[in-house]
């Protein structure tokens, strides 16, 4: 544990480099709040600070920067989440009471309202679709072959598959299918669905079979929605760097398992290389769970660099994942 002295050169440094991003010098931080002695004094414990690895010396005759350790003991003992302010609190409480329609529209706008307040990207993964109560069904032929199966949700989400039919199969088959579907399914849930009823036509049977099984199919993927990512390739000079963190950003499967795990592990905030995704190590993820009557349905968060506002962030993330929960729960 960091005695008082280091532990408030450690805060001025860290709140320095976020703001500045540029390493922060002795002098600067004799003179921040909350220091109170001299420059050389200021250089001896910085000097400490470096050896026991919270901060770190780019070039020799330039400042420190803090390293993910010393990010962590910020996040830990000295970034309490902040409250959001009274304009940022009207702001989301305005979105949340003006978002209607399709669930897969909402989060995508959540994700963009994410990006607008904390400057970073942001990451969304709403309910997988076999928890939601299943609203109407309804099969809808497309060709000779082909029929789409659409199912609305009563979280406002709508899942549409398509499926392969014998050309054979008469248009009065499909309609009975579809009767069908919309008679057993309305009210219950896909994971709760099996497999379906028989009607005793071959025909109408086997539609409904692939139907549900093409809907089963798609129900356990995650809606995951990332918005600004161009914003987090501003935080980073190296071309590289952009290109690692934008080309993993686009991969939809290691987004949903990097929030995933943070989040079964209990943390809001991975730091670095704690996420375990090396492209990422040079940022930083901020997590809540969307929970809904006690059931965890989905996760908000954001990531930017580890020099990123921890408090700002954390308190951003909380206050977005508690009005995405009562929306969804009033859905």
């Amino acid at each position: 544990m960091l005695d008082e002295r280091k532990t408030a050169i450690l805060s001025a440094v860290v709140h320095e480099y976020i703001t500045t991003a540029q390493p922060v010098g002795s002098s600067h931080i004799a003179n921040a709040s909350g220091v109170g002695v001299s420059s050389a004094t200021v250089r001896n414990e910085m000097a400490v600070l470096e050896q026991e690895g919270y901060l770190v010396q780019p070039h020799t005759s330039a400042g420190r920067i803090p390293t993910d350790k010393g990010y962590r003991f910020f996040v830990d003992h000295l970034a309490a989440p902040g409250r959001a302010d009274e304009a940022m609190a009207r702001q989301v409480g305005a979105f949340f009471e003006a978002a209607h329609g399709r669930l897969e529209e909402m989060l995508h706008q959540t994700s963009d309202l994410l990006t607008h307040l904390t400057h970073n990207a942001a990451v969304v993964l709403g309910p997988r679709a076999e928890a939601a109560t299943i609203r109407s069904a309804q099969i809808v032929r497309l060709s000779a072959n082909s029929a789409t199966v659409v199912l609305v949700f009563g979280n406002g989400n709508v899942e549409n598959e398509v499926i392969v039919v014998d050309e054979e199969t008469p248009d009065t088959a499909l309609a009975a299918a579809s009767a069908h579907l919309a008679a057993t399914l309305t009210g219950r849930t896909l994971a709760s669905a099996g497999s379906p009823s028989p009607t005793g036509d071959e025909a109408t049977d086997a539609v409904c079979a692939a139907a549900i099984g093409a809907m089963q199919a798609v129900s356990t993927d995650a809606h995951v929605y990332v918005g600004g990512a161009s914003t987090v390739a501003d935080s980073f000079d190296a071309v590289d760097v952009v290109r690692q963190v934008l080309h993993t950003l686009e991969q939809q499967f290691v987004v949903v398992s990097l929030v995933r795990d943070i989040v079964d592990r209990g943390m809001s905030v991975a730091i670095g290389v704690e996420h375990g995704v090396e492209p990422l190590s040079v940022c930083s993820v901020v997590v809540a769970p969307v929970v809904v009557d006690g059931e965890h349905l989905g996760s908000v968060g954001v990531l930017g660099p580890t020099r990123m506002n921890y408090p700002q962030a954390l308190a951003t993330v909380d206050m977005v994942s508690e009005r995405l929960g009562r929306r969804l729960g009033e859905s």
